[in-house]
């Protein structure tokens, strides 16, 4: 049993599965790429048991056939070969591999295929499909504001909400929030799901700039699939908080800066603060932001100005500047709005942009207790 492919091709395609392949395996096999070869196509999948890539190509064959093959030997072999054609020779009695290259032969030990965890299958799914720009950026949006706490699983993913052709993505750790929603969704279902973080962060490693991904779901598992392209990752079972409930309703405070001068001036300052809280303080009032931050432990300060637009009572609040600046990050208007009420309660930043019919983007950040 052989195939041949391009060296280049193939590595292309691994190095996209082999995010799925899991650290410290369960079992020995979960180290190896599952090939299965049918109609000259080659389907490589990868798994930890919880999320499962596959990915297709076309190759050259001589008949169908499936293989386990180590994945770390194989991924280090064609990363050292400049771009040519390899030819993979397969022994049926001891799964014994060759791969032949214009430099040589290299020989590894192979896995029965059959030995391989089958994925979960798609059956018995919802559907819906949207623009990969549109998932693209939601991930982007909302994948850092997960939390790393086991002991609340829930916000370890991000919450999809599907309300037809609306989709809400959550994400939150308790100390900062982001929601992105938008109507670029074909459904006709309404549901809710929540998605490990591994998996959006592989999703958004292969995505393309401009296609449309279809995500099935089940009670268990969601399905993406786009091109020749499929993740399956196991939801996560939990409920997830009541988001709503924690965004400020009434926020009589408003101002308005120019987001990078905002961003720049935050990393600065928080140079400054202290180490263990990033704490930097924030005083607004009538076109005028004043950023400060010390660490009397070592008696470090600093204070910069720079010009906002201001509508309320002059204010004086402090934030995780680390906190601050990821949200900024991953904001891309020239300015943003920022909304407080007192300095107890939540912050909320939102981008201003010329065009945002097709999505509504709201970021909330809890403040930090002001030094005395």
């Amino acid at each position: 049993m052989k195939f041949s492919v391009s060296s280049s091709e193939l590595l292309k395609q691994l190095q996209v599965a082999s995010g799925a392949i899991g650290s410290n395996p369960v079992l020995p096999i979960l180290e190896d790429f599952l090939f299965s070869i049918e109609n000259k196509k080659l389907t490589i999948t990868a798994t930890d048991l919880e999320t499962s890539i596959s990915t297709t190509i076309e190759v050259l064959a001589d008949n169908d056939f499936t293989i386990a093959v180590p994945a770390k030997i194989l991924l280090e072999t064609l990363k050292a070969l400049p771009q040519q054609p390899v030819t993979f020779t397969v022994d049926e009695e001891s799964f014994g591999i060759e791969i032949t290259s214009s430099y040589g032969k290299y020989r590894l030990a192979g896995e029965k295929g059959e030995d391989f965890p089958t994925p979960p299958e798609a059956d018995t799914t919802d559907t819906v499909k949207i623009s990969s720009k549109y998932l693209l950026e939601a991930i982007n949006k909302t994948v850092f504001a997960t939390s790393n706490d086991e002991l609340r699983p829930a916000m370890t993913g991000v919450y999809f909400q599907i309300d037809f052709n609306k989709l809400i993505c959550v994400a939150t750790d308790a100390h900062k929030l982001v929601k992105i929603g938008t109507h670029q969704l074909a459904g006709e279902v309404a549901t809710s799901f929540i998605i490990p973080k591994k998996a959006l962060n592989l999703l958004k490693n292969a995505l393309p700039t401009d296609d449309t991904v279809a995500i099935a779901f089940n009670k268990s598992n969601a399905f993406f699939n786009f091109g020749d392209f499929n993740l399956i990752c196991r939801l996560i079972d939990a409920r997830y908080p009541d988001y709503n409930a924690v965004i400020p309703v009434d926020n009589p405070n408003a101002m308005t800066v120019n987001r990078a001068d905002f961003q720049n001036s935050l990393k600065r300052i928080a140079i400054y603060a202290n180490k263990t809280t990033n704490q930097v303080v924030l005083d607004v009032s009538d076109k005028s932001l004043t950023i400060s931050a010390q660490d009397l432990d070592f008696s470090n300060e600093a204070t910069e100005q720079m010009p906002c637009s201001f509508e309320g009572t002059p204010l004086r609040i402090a934030f995780n500047a680390k906190f601050l600046v990821e949200m900024l990050t991953a904001l891309d208007s020239e300015e943003v709005r920022m909304e407080f009420s007192t300095p107890s309660k939540a912050g909320i930043l939102t981008p201003i942009e010329e065009d945002n019919n097709d999505r509504e983007i709201l970021m909330l950040v809890m403040p930090v207790m002001l030094n005395s």
